[in-house]
């Protein structure tokens, strides 16, 4: 009889959400604080470099290929206009391919970027460009300090998304390889015969027809566990997160591969409402904490014969 997957009463989700909630806060402040203060400094020193070398933006159209064959200059440059214009957008407006040997070997798309940007620039930060003079020494300390805090604003923004669920994946497959589990190179399982031989998994790959999952386990009974690692960071985030895609790559790989062959599972830290945690267990989504990895194992443990 195989071993049944864990499913939590509404008290122990709710100690539990609590206790992630807690650890969350903890965690956001310190890291975020610490991550802010590096971004900062670093890329106050971008800027400075940038408008030091481009005569205070005055010679940017003439300077173009070489600030953005820099990647701190042309990652810096692009917040210059208000707002920021992404990657995406300045390689779409400028037609320009954004590479050192691109603009090396087409110094236009250089000054089609640069011009792209000037035509949004944000004149309460550079007011003396449109004005056409030299800033001030206030001037030019302003528009320093509130470029370096837009980006380093951003870079923390775009670090938390990044980087929480792949230490979370990782902190995943360690407990796994503690366990006895060996990883072996991540490959497509269509179904559960391509999956991983009994006690190893995988990283990230598709499931199914066509649902990734981040780390993909053959149990010692043979059965599947997709994993998936979600951070929220607020009740709302955690619709996205768990209902609108945990549980729905749930019910498809139930679908696809059996209910009897896969245990598909979500791996949680951070903020998540209890009516989306009851909501997904009741569409077939077994549910983990970062904070109590131990009861993953215990599971996983318990389907070895």
């Amino acid at each position: 009889m195989p071993a049944h997957p864990p499913r939590w009463d509404e008290q122990r989700l709710e100690a539990d959400r609590q206790l992630a909630i807690e650890r969350f806060r903890d965690e956001r402040i310190g890291e975020s604080l610490g991550a802010y203060l590096e971004n900062f400094a670093h890329y106050q020193t971008a800027i400075e470099r940038l408008l030091s070398s481009t005569d205070d933006l005055a010679a940017l159209a003439m300077e173009a290929s070489a600030v953005l064959a820099d990647e701190d200059l042309l990652y810096t440059a692009r917040y210059l206009a208000g707002p920021p214009v992404s990657a995406d957008d300045l390689r779409v407006l400028a037609d320009a391919r954004l590479t050192p040997a691109s603009i090396r070997a087409d110094p236009g798309s250089a000054l089609r970027a640069v011009e792209t940007i000037l035509r949004g620039l944000d004149r309460e930060r550079f007011a003396w460009v449109a004005e056409h003079r030299q800033p001030s020494a206030e001037e030019r300390r302003i528009a320093v300090v509130a470029t370096a805090a837009l980006i380093a604003s951003q870079r923390v923004r775009t670090g938390r998304q990044t980087h929480a669920p792949q230490r979370q994946e990782a902190l995943v497959k360690s407990w796994l390889a503690d366990a006895g589990f060996v990883e072996e190179p991540p490959r497509s399982i269509p179904t559960v015969f391509a999956a991983p031989d009994v006690g190893r998994f995988t990283g990230e790959c598709v499931v199914g027809a066509s649902r990734k999952a981040d780390i993909v386990v053959r149990m010692w009974d043979g059965r599947i566990m997709p994993i998936e690692c979600k951070v929220s960071n607020s009740e709302l985030n955690s619709i996205k997160r768990l209902t609108n895609d945990a549980a729905v790559k749930a019910r498809v790989w139930i679908d696809d591969l059996g209910r009897n062959n896969v245990v598909p599972v979500a791996v949680l830290s951070g903020v998540f409402g209890i009516r989306h945690l009851v909501e997904a267990q009741d569409r077939g989504l077994t549910l983990f904490w970062a904070h109590s990895l131990g009861e993953l194992i215990s599971f996983v443990s318990a389907t070895e014969t």
